[in-house]
């Protein structure tokens, strides 16, 4: 029998640095209500200087094998998404393979902006219903602030630094509850490649660059493209909008997914949103609001202890032992379904998610998305 990929555990990472709406209004033609009013963002984090992309992967992969009872070395596969790799090559998922004592299998990275986790998630799920893997560790991280225009309002502050991960084993199919990757359905449009760009690179310029977007024209195709690829998903799975219970939308900006999930009839309080702590994360937008339990961060300021804990929140307050779904979407919709009975601990102090705050908004000629299934 075909094994199928569970999802054994999640964990994310968000560098200490702070910067919020208000330091950035204080050198730029900007505000606080400016900018929460167009992004829902309050607050970005920064890495420090030194440390790198590899670092804030080690980090979050590290939670994610700690919630999955794993370690390093029961890997078979390792693929990081990031548009901000440590150097041009080796690959950084290198780098995070030999700091977590990984000896085994294949690591690798995965270019593909926003979009990027789904798709490496992709990967290590075909990997391992092939049986070219055991257990693979997805992880999205990225240092964008190492990549923007300070200067420029239009785009500096819709970004910030973090990573998230997520650990992989293969199961047979047959096997009870578990939380399983149903199916991944991948798009491009390269028409669009000139919207949101780094204008640098080593074979046109030999330098890094810096990000540009024509906010405007990302905005309008992502609303187009949005409520298109939610349907996709579900008719792949012959489920409605209907049958969803929660909305996780990569984190970018407010008004797109508001807009979407109107369109979808789901309710405010379906939206599961976390753009106000850290921004845009690109590669790291997904897996970070899977695991992001921020109780401990109002518990704990002086540690600025970052925890994580499984994506058991996206439940909170449903009713166990019925069938319930939950759609992440990125552009790319990821759908969870729930037939389990048996409750998962819940993360505690998750926000209520807030009209002014839902959000995304990505590469809109990225269209990804990852159908998962989950237990309650």
């Amino acid at each position: 029998m075909t094994p199928r990929s569970q999802v054994a555990g999640c964990g994310a990472y968000l560098p200490e640095r702070i910067i919020t709406n208000h330091e950035l209004a204080g050198r730029l033609d900007t505000s606080d209500e400016w900018i929460r009013l167009r992004t829902g963002i309050g607050e970005r984090r920064v890495a420090a200087p030194g440390e790198l992309t590899s670092d804030l992967a080690v980090r979050a992969a590290e939670r994610a094998l700690s919630a999955a009872g794993m370690s390093g070395s029961d890997l078979d596969l390792l693929i990081l998404a990031t548009a901000t790799p440590d150097n041009t090559f080796p690959a950084t998922a290198t780098k995070v393979q030999a700091r977590l004592g990984m000896r085994h299998g294949a690591a690798f990275d995965v270019q593909a902006v926003c979009a990027g986790f789904i798709f490496a998630l992709s990967v290590a799920d075909n990997a391992l219903r092939l049986g070219q893997a055991r257990t693979a560790l997805v992880i999205g991280a990225e240092t964008f602030s190492r990549i923007l225009d300070w200067d420029d309002r239009g785009t500096c502050v819709l970004f910030g630094d973090g990573a998230g991960a997520l650990v992989l084993r293969a199961v047979p199919a047959a096997q009870p509850g578990g939380r399983f990757i149903l199916s991944n359905h991948l798009h491009s449009d390269g028409r669009q490649y000139d919207i949101l760009y780094v204008d640098g690179g080593p074979s046109s310029t030999r330098s890094t660059g810096v990000l540009r977007m024509e906010g405007r024209e990302v905005f309008r195709l992502a609303v187009q493209h949005l409520s298109s690829v939610v349907d996709e998903a579900l008719t792949a799975n012959g489920l409605t909008a209907a049958d969803i219970d929660w909305l996780v939308p990569h984190q970018a900006n407010s008004r797109i997914i508001d807009g979407m999930a109107r369109k979808l009839g789901l309710a405010v309080d379906k939206v599961v949103v976390t753009i106000e702590h850290h921004a845009n994360t690109s590669a790291a937008s997904i897996p970070i609001p899977a695991s992001y339990r921020p109780s401990s961060l109002a518990a704990n300021p002086e540690t600025k202890d970052t925890s994580w804990n499984v994506p058991s929140f996206l439940f909170k307050n449903r009713k166990f032992g019925h069938e319930s779904f939950a759609i992440a979407i990125s552009i790319q919709p990821s759908l969870l379904k729930s037939a389990s009975t048996t409750p998962i601990p819940l993360a505690s102090g998750f926000p209520t998610p807030d009209a002014s705050l839902t959000s995304v908004n990505v590469p809109s000629w990225l269209l990804r998305k990852s159908l998962i299934r989950c237990p309650l």
